[in-house]
């Protein structure tokens, strides 16, 4: 990379979609001149590496000279369409297609923080990034400190320390759907000199962009909404090129101290793209978390559409969940677009529209309820997953947080009742049938025992 971003494809400067609208980018930003056949749409470069047309390129490439392709698993033609296309729609200096969420997660957090280093997360986040902190990073002597109450200054301030590097954090958490006042966070990122990690998957940069409101990073699960259609896994990383490394109280030495004596650090030869290029060259090279081309193909298919689909599952979700709310068998709704929700304020605060697609409810009859609710899903389909232009329903007691135990299920509101919805952008009026029949068979069955 070099001060202008990814430009290791021929970009004409006609190609600069900067200040064109979302939707214009969505389906334009990233895109090269193909100059062999002429082909619009951007194509499928698969191959595994490249061909140097010299010694001397050969010898740039590996000094980091020439900006062209190694070998795939770091950078390739069609993953950088897609990176190029995200980077613009986040508003980011650049970013890294890899091949998973969990991959740009762990992938981030291991370029930032060391082993004997910790960071800080709100608690409310996806089971699976909370299994990776504990688990797999604890596992290698990285520390996490979990916020239970993100809105609490004090609770922040008293859980950084030292040796904290960064702070993580969802726009949007799942199942729970409690929204984050972003602006609050990053303004604790800022004045602790910490970078700012977001999870935007379920928001996209459709209806919050973090960057904006002060993050420094953004990561997707860009199997969900970002690519939409459910059949390739994909994760991205974009740098918001806005974070003084230099200036930081705590040290990243990767980015700033020179790698030999009399060589440039990473911060002098990239500048805004430091962080970029060394989570590229670094963790994503070394780990190998590739993005198929093929996969990175039908991520840039899926952004195309983006916010039409959004569109159609923000309307279906708001009429479901205002007919869930209603509901004699149900207890309550975990969905901040409605007005008696205590993220009601914040969302409508940060976000440009209705707080995404993906929420919970919980049901009367506890377990035994919800298995039968479960079991008697036609529409909505049985299984883990989000972001799907299928609606989806799960379980969360017994799925995504099973290992966590019960006093931690507690306090992140994981009910023996709650499902948790993917609303997908079927013709909602099936939708609402689906849940109803559902519904009607749970509240046919006797509970056994004390209901949670």
């Amino acid at each position: 990379m070099t001060e202008q971003g990814t430009d290791h494809l021929p970009v004409p400067p006609n190609y600069d979609w900067d200040g064109y609208g979302f939707e214009t980018r969505q389906v334009h930003a990233g895109e090269f001149e193909e100059s062999d056949f002429g082909s619009r749409v951007p194509p499928i470069y698969l191959t595994a590496a490249y061909r140097f047309d010299s010694f001397q390129q050969s010898w740039d490439r590996f000094a980091g000279a020439d900006d062209g392709q190694l070998y795939t698993r770091n950078l390739g033609p069609t993953q950088a369409v897609a990176e190029r296309r995200i980077a613009s729609l986040e508003g980011g200096a650049g970013a890294i297609a890899v091949g998973s969420g969990q991959a740009a997660i762990a992938s981030t957090m291991i370029g930032l923080v060391a082993a004997g280093e910790r960071f800080v997360s709100t608690a409310s986040i996806y089971s699976g990034t909370r299994l990776l902190f504990d688990r797999t990073l604890g596992g290698v002597g990285v520390g996490v400190d979990y916020v239970w109450d993100c809105t609490d200054e004090a609770e922040w301030d008293r859980l950084i320390r030292p040796e904290t590097k960064a702070i993580f954090t969802e726009s949007i958490p799942n199942p729970k759907n409690d929204v984050v006042d972003l602006p609050f966070v990053a303004r604790i990122a800022q004045r602790h000199g910490l970078p700012l990690i977001v999870d935007n998957t379920i928001a996209t940069p459709f209806l919050v962009r973090p960057i904006e409101h002060g993050a420094n990073v953004v990561v997707h699960s860009a199997t969900k909404f970002l690519t939409g259609q459910g059949a390739a896994l994909s994760g991205v990383i974009v740098d918001g090129g806005n974070f003084d490394w230099a200036g930081a109280p705590r040290r990243y030495p990767a980015i700033t101290d020179a790698p030999a004596p009399g060589a440039p650090s990473i911060l002098e030869a990239r500048g805004s793209h430091a962080l970029e290029y060394h989570l590229r060259w670094a963790p994503v090279n070394d780990l190998g978390p590739s993005l198929s081309p093929v996969n990175a193909f039908l991520l840039q298919q899926g952004i195309e559409t983006l916010s039409l689909r959004l569109e159609r599952h923000l309307s279906n979700s708001v009429r479901i969940a205002q007919w869930l709310s209603e509901h004699p068998t149900v207890r309550g709704v975990d969905y901040a677009a409605l007005p008696g929700n205590p993220f009601h304020q914040v969302a409508q605060r940060v976000l440009d529209g209705p707080p995404g697609s993906v929420f919970a409810f919980t049901l009367r009859g506890g377990r035994r309820a919800a298995e039968v609710f479960f079991d008697s899903l036609r529409v909505f389909s049985r299984m883990t997953n989000i972001g799907d232009v299928r609606s989806m329903a799960l379980h969360p007691a017994t799925t995504t947080h099973l290992s966590f135990d019960q006093e931690t299920r507690d306090r992140l509101g994981i009910d023996d009742g709650l499902i948790r919805l993917s609303v997908g952008i079927e013709t909602v009026d099936d939708l609402i049938a689906d849940l109803d029949a559902a519904l009607a068979a749970a509240a046919r069955i006797r509970p056994r025992g004390p209901v949670r």
